[in-house]
């Protein structure tokens, strides 16, 4: 990765959040209401970074297009949006590299394909609201990822070139849509990944297992307080 990094952005369920059990609970809410069995909150991980359309594979079969689709994605999304943070939590490590960035006045932000009202009041929950230089949903820009559009205006709310950010997702959109940003891209392992995943095939900069490795890429040393006289 030959850019200087002046900025990380992350996506958020898989790579800043681990939102998949919430997400499962909604969907076995829904299944419940249709008189099925729930499944494993496990079982349904790695259709998490997909949203609804891979939740709602996963526990009804249905695909968009599909009769009866629309009004199960709606309930689903209801019940999802009336207990967001329940479990949710941020991923080991997280917490840790995003105090070090601010340490080092590394801005960081939010770039994800979740729509805004559940991207909102879920970092209000986490008490990333305040902290993040800005956060960019769904259905802030036109297009979501892998469109560039909502990477590329993210920098310009950061006020730094795509070229010096740097791009965190756990999912094959992120990569593509960092590329067509012209933004360096890590994949990050510890997300929703499936066991016929492989990041190492999605043409990111690099694969990172752990946050902390994130810190290896940045420009700026740790800002040390001045010492009192």
């Amino acid at each position: 990765m030959a850019a200087t990094i002046r900025a990380v952005l992350f996506d958020l369920d898989g790579t800043l959040a681990d939102t998949a059990a919430d997400l499962a609970c909604a969907l076995n809410r829904l299944r419940g209401e249709y008189r099925r069995a729930p499944l494993p909150p496990e079982s349904m991980r790695r259709h998490t970074s997909s949203g609804a359309r891979g939740l709602l594979k996963a526990g009804f079969d249905l695909d968009p297009g599909d009769q009866g689709y629309i009004p199960l994605r709606d309930r689903f999304l209801e019940l999802y949006e009336q207990a967001l943070c329940v479990h949710t939590r941020l991923f080991t490590g997280m917490p840790e590299l995003l105090d070090d960035l601010e340490q080092r006045g590394v801005p960081w932000g939010i770039v994800t394909n979740k729509a805004q009202r559940f991207t909102d009041p879920l970092i209000r929950e986490l008490r990333l609201h305040a902290r993040a230089a800005c956060v960019v949903s769904g259905d802030t820009t036109a297009k979501p990822k892998p469109a560039p559009d909502p990477l590329l205006h993210a920098a310009e709310l950061i006020g730094i070139a795509p070229s010096a950010c740097l791009y965190v997702g756990d999912d094959l959109r992120d990569v593509q849509g960092a590329r067509a940003a012209g933004m360096p891209v890590a994949a990050a392992g510890w997300g929703y990944l499936g066991d016929e995943t492989d990041p190492e095939t999605w043409g990111a900069d690099v694969v990172i297992a752990h946050p902390a490795e994130v810190l290896g890429f940045l420009e700026y040393p740790r800002q040390h307080p001045t010492p009192s006289k």
